[in-house]
């Protein structure tokens, strides 16, 4: 079974567990849509169709105009078809994250050299909105709290897809990555865990510096690729 496969078999059997979650949360669940189906299916068979393993590179969670319509992480509509040569029936609204690692993407060579060398994915494979915005997975600490199992078993069983142990790169250095490292001390599931400032950070408080910031990135990837 090659890379995409295991991804999207992972993603057709994925349902959104039974956890109760604190009032005015709801799960962003868009994995059960026939376009997102469709378009996953195109993009993880067009840059994963090989059994290679990958180093990971954990965002957050999907949001509701990147992931949470597509269903490929950091990749908004506009970026699936522009970038990604999928066309898709998705209303084209911009993605701040997904604007910037596009911009990564680009820079490591396009696609194609980006997705032979990394698994682009989320410590949580399902978001939250709460009163219609976007919540992450520890921005409440019962939410935190709750999902927590979840969260373990999904890098467990996505890193079965073809992970690279050495090291993986977490996108966001301040919860996200004391989570993840937290979760790495106890389970010994990488060697090293690299971190670069999240995406959606870089794009609202230091859009000007974008350039510096790709090349962080870059560095970052190179560091992961060569280890």
């Amino acid at each position: 079974m090659t890379f995409a496969e295991r991804v999207l078999a992972f993603f057709r059997q994925l349902t959104p567990p039974d956890i109760p979650l604190p009032e005015g949360f709801s799960w962003l669940f868009p994995y059960d849509q026939e376009e997102t189906k469709r378009v996953m299916a195109l993009f993880y068979r067009r840059f994963y169709a090989d059994e290679h393993p990958r180093a990971f590179v954990f965002g957050i969670n999907p949001g509701r105009f990147g992931a949470g319509v597509t269903g490929v992480p950091f990749t908004d509509p506009i970026r699936l078809e522009a970038d990604g040569g999928i066309p898709n029936a998705f209303s084209k609204r911009p993605e701040l994250s997904a604007q910037f690692v596009w911009e990564v993407v680009r820079a490591f060579g396009g696609p194609n050299s980006f997705f032979r060398h990394f698994y682009l994915t989320a410590l949580l494979p399902l978001g939250f909105t709460c009163r219609g915005r976007n919540i992450n997975y520890y921005d409440d600490p019962q939410l935190l709290r709750a999902v927590g199992p979840f969260l373990r078993w999904n890098i467990r069983t996505q890193m079965a897809f073809g992970a690279r142990r050495h090291a993986a790169l977490c996108l966001g250095e301040g919860k996200n990555a004391q989570v993840l490292r937290q979760i790495n001390a106890e389970n010994g599931l990488f060697e090293r865990i690299l971190s670069v400032p999240h995406p959606r950070w870089i794009m609202q408080y230091d859009r000007k510096r974008r350039a510096y910031w790709v090349e962080q990135y870059l560095q970052a990837l190179h560091a992961l690729q060569s280890e």
